[in-house]
C-alpha cells in the first residue's frame, strides 16, 4: 500500500496541518495528564487502524518515558493491572468516542460517571477535545494511507515549524 497523498509538501494541507496542530497544542498545554493524552491517543488510533499516529503516540510517549509495558497492554487495558482508575476512565471514553457508528448511543452514562469522578472541568474538556481531535487525524492519515514506522519523537512538530 503506498502513500496515496502527501499531505505534507502540499500547500493547503500544509497550512491546514498547522492550524490542526495548533489545536492540539491547546490540549497539550491542558492540565490533562500528559501520559493520559498520549494513551487516549494511541488508543484511539489503535481502534481506527491508523499505523502513521500509532507510530507516533507510541515514540512519542516512549520518549516522554512512558513504560514498554504500559504501551503494549494499551490494546487490553480492560484485562491489564497496569492503569490507574483515572486512566482507565480516559481509555473507556477513548473507546466509546472513537466507536459512535458501533455504539449508537456514543459515551454511555456509566463512563461518564467514571471520567467526572477522576477528571475536572478542564481536564473533562481537553479529553473530549482530544478525542474528537485523534479521530480527525486518523480518518486524515487513513484516507491518504500515511504509512507508520518512520515516525521520529519530534517530527511532527519539526513539520510544522
Amino acid at each position: 500500500m503506498d502513500t496515496r497523498f502527501d499531505l505534507f509538501s502540499n500547500e493547503l494541507a500544509t497550512r491546514f496541518a498547522k492550524r490542526f496542530a495548533n489545536a492540539g497544542m491547546v490540549i497539550h498545554q491542558s492540565p490533562l495528564p500528559k501520559a493520559t493524552q498520549e494513551l487516549v491517543s494511541l488508543r484511539a488510533s489503535q481502534i481506527n487502524g491508523c499505523g502513521w499516529c500509532i507510530d507516533m503516540h507510541t515514540k512519542e510517549a516512549a520518549a516522554a518515558g512512558e513504560s514498554q509495558v504500559r504501551l503494549y497492554l494499551v490494546a487490553a487495558w480492560r484485562e491489564s493491572t497496569v492503569f490507574t482508575d483515572a486512566e482507565r476512565a480516559a481509555l473507556a471514553l477513548a473507546e466509546e468516542g472513537s466507536r459512535l457508528a458501533d455504539a449508537h448511543q456514543g459515551v454511555s452514562d456509566e463512563t461518564w460517571a467514571q471520567v467526572r469522578e477522576h477528571y475536572d472541568d478542564d481536564q473533562i474538556a481537553a479529553l473530549v477535545c482530544l478525542v474528537a481531535l485523534i479521530n480527525a487525524a486518523n480518518r486524515l492519515a487513513v484516507i491518504v494511507h500515511q504509512r507508520g514506522g518512520s515516525y521520529q519523537p519530534g517530527m511532527f512538530a519539526a513539520a510544522l515549524d
